[in-house]
């Protein structure tokens, strides 16, 4: 990605489309919104990473886990088990 071409008028026009299924989940609610649709997303891509949504899965990826981490302690503490 050549961030110097980066415009934003038209990433601005792009995200009024986008800015239903991509947020920071503030509630367990959203959480498990970006959940399904991470599930459904591998269902279709599969392992894929050359897939153009491949990207898409790894942002919610990141998103539902810095959710995790700050709202469900419970994982740190089994992830300290293994």
């Amino acid at each position: 990605m050549n961030t110097t071409n980066l415009d934003v008028s038209t990433a601005a026009s792009h995200w009024l489309d986008m800015a239903d299924c991509l947020f920071v989940p503030r509630t367990r609610a959203e959480h498990d919104l970006l959940v399904a649709m991470l599930d459904g997303l591998i269902d279709e891509i599969g392992e894929d990473e050359a897939h153009s949504l491949a990207s898409l899965m790894e942002v919610l990826g990141v998103l539902i886990e810095r959710y995790e981490a700050e709202h469900v302690p419970e994982l740190e503490s089994k992830a300290g088990m293994g």
